[in-house]
């Protein structure tokens, strides 16, 4: 069989599956924090139909003779650059401007995302849209994050308020750009009650997309390093803004158009491989 007709096929697939990516990142152009991703080619085994030769006294060298048996997808990178600012005066809506990534709880297992459209629920709890409760830390008295303590849930009424609140009820909260949730007292006093995780990876193009704008860790993202806004390189909080997708519509499109192309080309091809093997055929006629 012709190798060009497997050739052909692979081309198929491979320019399908960058249709499907870039189909992908269009639908997504409007999801808050959503990262967009770009397909990456790479050819498949070439046969060997003559090796190279080295030069001697009587003749040069000679190049090896090998054909190629077509494309494979390489990798589907993900691109963390910095999405654009929507500004929505929740207090609730957190940006985040620079390296990192939320930390947030849903059951036993620990993810990570940008998406920063976060609410309080009936309990009093920092929730995504989903229910997954948003991490952080406790605060300690000298307003330092208690990082010995473990992560947290962040809620209206933490396990550590200094100086005791002596019944004073919430009237108002804020996060500051270091990721502190400050709550202004009916006793007048200003406290901060928690302050939110940032998580960074070695290799954050190594996460694994988990749906609902969410990543979990792999084995090639390196382990989880955690901390809070401002410190050792992670990004700061804007509060009352929320992190717009990275997608270049233009871009997008112009990819769209590379992989129908190729697509058409792949299946020009296969057309073509059709015709000569009919051509063989005919031959015994």
């Amino acid at each position: 069989m012709l190798r060009s007709l497997f050739a052909g096929i692979s081309g198929l697939r491979a320019n399908q599956i960058m249709l499907d990516v870039t189909g992908n990142n269009i639908a997504n152009a409007n999801t808050t924090g959503y990262k967009s991703s770009t397909t990456v080619f790479q050819d498949t085994l070439s046969q060997m139909m003559q090796g190279g030769t080295a030069a001697n006294a009587e003749r040069g060298g000679t190049n090896p003779i090998q054909v190629g048996l077509g494309v494979q997808i390489a990798t589907t990178s993900t691109n963390f650059g910095q999405g654009s600012a929507q500004m929505t005066g929740r207090n609730t809506d957190l940006m985040l401007q620079g390296d990192g990534f939320f930390v947030v709880q849903r059951g036993n297992e620990q993810m990570y995302t940008r998406a920063g459209a976060f609410t309080f629920d009936e309990t009093g709890t920092l929730v995504t849209n989903s229910g997954a409760r948003v991490q952080g830390y406790n605060v300690n008295p000298d307003g330092t994050p208690d990082i010995a303590g473990g992560l947290v849930d962040i809620t209206m009424t933490p396990a550590v308020i200094t100086p005791p609140l002596a019944g004073a009820t919430l009237n108002s909260f804020t996060f500051g750009s270091d990721g502190t949730l400050r709550g202004v007292f009916s006793d007048g006093v200003q406290r901060d009650m928690a302050r939110v995780a940032i998580a960074d990876f070695p290799n954050p193009m190594g996460l694994e997309k988990i749906g609902e704008t969410a990543f979990r860790g792999s084995a090639n993202s390196g382990p989880v390093e955690l901390g809070v806004p401002g410190e050792a390189g992670n990004g700061t909080i804007i509060g009352g803004a929320l992190e717009m997708s990275n997608v270049e519509l233009a871009a997008e499109f112009t990819n769209l158009i590379l992989a129908q192309r190729g697509f058409q080309a792949s299946s020009r091809v296969i057309t073509t491989s059709d015709q000569v093997l009919e051509e063989l055929v005919n031959i015994k006629r």
